[in-house]
C-alpha cells in the first residue's frame, strides 16, 4: 500500500520545514514547493522531495498538485515581511494573493483540501479586543495583513463554491528553532543572535508591544489537526508578552546583561495582540502544551547551536 501523500509550501522556511519532518515521521510521503527566496534547502529533510517554484508560476504549481494528487495541500508560501510589504505591496500581493489563489484553485478543484497560514495580529489590527476571537472583523494595518485577508477570501469562497474542507490558521508569533534572525518578524531569533554575538538589539516601540508567542512544535500539532477541517481558527496561547519581556527571558537564559537600544515603532507595525484560541480547542481538539518560558529556553539553546554550526 503506497503512502499518503501532502504537499507542504514554503516548506524550506521555519514553520514549514518543521511540519515536514511531522508528515514524515507520520508515514507521508512529502513533496515540498519553495522558491527559497526566504527558504534554506537544507532545512528540508532528505526525505522529502524538493521543488524549487515560485508559487506565482500558476502552470507549473497546477501541474505538481496535479502529479502528486495530496491528501492535504498545506499552504505557507508566502510574503511574510510586513516592513517589505509596505515597501512593495505590489510583490506582496502578486505572492500573497494570486498565489494562494493558484494554489488552492487547482486543489480544491480536484477536492483537494488546503489548510492556510494567516495571520492573527496583522490582521486583526490595534483597535481589537483582546483577547480578539475568530469573529473580529479584520482591520489589517499593511499591505501584508491586507493581502493575508485576501487570501483567506479565496480560500473562503472557494470552500463554498466547491465543497472542499478548507481550514484558515491565523498563528500569532511563531518562535522556535530554525527561525531566521535575519527579518523583523522573529524577534526571538533576533534576540538570541544579537545575545550570542554580544550585541545590543533594537527594541522597537520601546519594548513595549506586546504579541501572543506560540512555539513552533505547537502550531505544526495545529496545522495537523486542522488538515480536512472547514473554518477558521486562531493558533495561539491566549498569553500577551512584551517585548522587553521576552529579551529579558532570554538574557537571563544566556546569563548576559547586554542593555537594548530602545527605538520607535516603524510603519505598519502593530502595538498589542493576544488571540483568543478557544475555537480551536473546541473544533480541532488542539491546545498549546509548551510554556514561553520552555519555548524560550529551547530555542535558545538550538538557535545557539545553529548559529555555531553555520560559523
Amino acid at each position: 500500500m503506497s503512502a499518503p501523500q501532502a504537499i507542504v509550501t514554503g516548506g524550506a522556511g521555519f514553520i514549514g520545514s518543521h511540519l515536514v519532518d511531522a508528515l514524515l515521521a507520520d508515514g507521508y510521503g512529502v513533496t515540498v514547493i519553495d522558491d527559497l527566496s526566504s527558504g534554506d534547502a537544507r532545512r528540508v529533510a532528505d526525505a522529502a522531495r524538493l521543488l524549487e517554484l515560485d508559487i506565482v508560476d500558476r502552470a507549473r504549481v497546477a501541474a505538481v498538485i496535479e502529479e502528486v494528487g495530496p491528501e492535504t495541500v498545506f499552504h505557507l508560501a508566502a510574503q511574510s515581511s510586513v516592513v517589505v510589504s509596505v515597501e512593495n505591496p505590489g510583490r506582496d500581493c502578486e505572492v500573497n494573493v494570486q498565489g494562494t489563489l493558484n494554489v488552492v484553485d487547482t486543489a480544491n478543484k480536484q477536492n483537494i483540501p488546503v489548510v492556510f497560514t494567516s495571520t492573527g495580529g496583522a490582521l486583526y489590527g490595534d483597535e481589537a479586543p483582546r483577547p480578539t476571537n475568530e469573529q473580529q472583523i479584520p482591520k489589517p494595518l499593511s499591505p501584508y495583513g491586507a493581502s493575508k485577508l485576501a487570501g483567506e477570501s479565496y480560500l473562503g469562497t472557494w470552500s463554498r463554491a466547491e465543497g472542499v474542507a478548507n481550514a484558515i490558521c491565523r498563528l500569532g508569533n511563531v518562535y522556535g528553532p530554525r527561525q531566521s534572525p535575519h527579518g523583523e518578524a522573529g524577534v526571538v531569533s533576533i534576540f538570541t543572535h544579537r545575545l550570542h554575538t554580544g550585541q545590543a538589539p533594537k527594541l522597537f516601540g520601546h519594548g513595549k508591544p506586546t504579541r501572543d508567542y506560540v512555539y513552533v512544535a505547537d502550531v505544526v500539532s495545529a496545522l495537523r489537526a486542522a488538515a480536512g477541517k472547514a473554518g477558521t481558527f486562531n493558533i495561539a496561547t491566549g498569553v500577551e508578552t512584551d517585548v522587553m519581556t521576552i529579551w529579558s527571558e532570554l538574557s537571563k537564559v544566556a546569563g548576559s546583561e547586554l542593555q537594548p537600544e530602545l527605538a520607535d515603532l516603524r510603519p505598519g507595525e502593530l502595538q498589542h495582540s493576544q488571540l483568543d484560541a478557544s475555537l480551536a480547542e473546541s473544533e480541532l481538539g488542539w491546545r498549546p502544551e509548551v510554556p514561553i518560558a520552555e519555548g524560550l529556553r529551547k530555542t535558545y539553546e538550538a538557535l545557539v547551536q545553529e548559529f555555531n554550526a553555520a560559523e
